[in-house]
């Protein structure tokens, strides 16, 4: 059994509509040295929005496409994702196919990767929407007011044209509108304003953040920037070489790191207020899958690391309202 999640605040009254216990995932012997998931435990309810960070190669994607078992090849799987209650690692092709056009919608982070370039975008929105039995011209009344919904002018016009006459911002737009169309219980956004200037970010959040409250809808948000997590989610999990090593709830996480490595991200994270200390970036670089280091996969990077770490791996353990892996979690340590 996994340490339980810390307590979290929930819009609704239904059970998590993601829970995510003990998951690991480890590709066929001969291609990595540790597993790319190594016990990954989270869970969103109806109406919350969920952060997880960390560094590029700590295990983000692969942790949010687990949802639509969106494996690599060959992969081995131990634990369970459940989403509404049922097990998607156990689910076959056609249980998979109704999960990912009922229960879970994904916006990527580059959306031009999420659509077919030869088909006009309104095939695309009003795809899912005639599967499930819609008639066309019930569907394209309903992506209208989708593209409306997610600020997309002439949302008629915007139905006939191709994927390369708009711009990344409002092709975003669409693939939001898209995912949005089945009324999803939860929405899994990997990164999705990376590829986007500073504007349209703002725009596209303020789109998920007004979508999610007037639907309801779970949002599991994937991102390395802190600051934006910090202002879109409710809880944040932080990720590092496969293994969640800190969760607690937004503002306690960055009040009160407990875990060297949240507090690293933190401090090397650009901030515009007056007498506001420059960034420091995190020395040394991340685990790779090619190394499986023993103890803390942390220890290496860590200026406050004892004999300890690099022998004995850190359990997930409560401090406070949250859950931390380091030996000295209990210290209040930073970076």
């Amino acid at each position: 059994m996994t340490q339980d999640s810390p307590q979290v605040r929930s819009t609704g009254d239904g059970s998590p509509v993601l829970d995510i216990d003990g998951l690991g995932v480890r590709l066929p012997d001969g291609q990595a040295a540790r597993p790319i998931l190594d016990g990954v435990s989270l869970r969103v309810l109806p109406g919350e929005t969920v952060g997880l960070v960390g560094e590029s190669g700590s295990g983000k994607s692969v942790a949010c496409r687990s949802v639509l078992g969106l494996l690599p090849a060959g992969a081995r799987t131990s634990g369970t994702v459940r989403v509404a209650g049922r097990d998607v690692l156990t689910m076959n092709r056609t249980e998979l196919a109704a999960l990912r056009a009922r229960q879970v919608a994904m916006v990527f982070q580059d959306p031009r990767a999420a659509v077919n370039p030869l088909r006009r975008v309104g095939d695309f929105v009003t795809e899912g929407l005639r599967a499930s039995g819609l008639s066309a011209a019930a569907a394209t009344t309903r992506a209208e007011a989708l593209l409306d919904a997610v600020g997309i002018r002439d949302p008629r016009g915007a139905l006939r044209r191709f994927p390369h006459q708009f711009s990344g911002g409002m092709l975003q737009r669409v693939v939001i509108a898209a995912a949005l169309a089945s009324e999803p219980a939860l929405l899994v956004a990997d990164e999705p304003t990376t590829a986007l200037d500073v504007t349209t970010q703002a725009e596209i959040i303020a789109i998920l953040t007004r979508l999610r409250a007037e639907q309801g809808t779970g949002l599991l948000f994937v991102t390395h920037d802190l600051e934006l997590a910090s202002a879109i989610c409710d809880r944040v999990y932080v990720m590092y070489a496969g293994r969640i090593v800190e969760t607690r709830g937004t503002n306690e996480l960055f009040d009160r790191p407990r875990h060297p490595y949240t507090s690293g991200l933190l401090a090397c994270t650009p901030r515009i207020e007056p007498g506001a200390p420059t960034p420091r970036p995190i020395p040394g670089r991340p685990v790779s899958l090619a190394e499986a280091p023993p103890g803390c996969a942390f220890a290496a990077r860590c200026a406050h690391a004892q004999p300890r770490c690099s022998e004995e791996t850190p359990v997930l353990a409560r401090y406070g309202d949250g859950l931390t892996a380091c030996h000295r979690a209990d210290e209040g340590i930073t970076l």
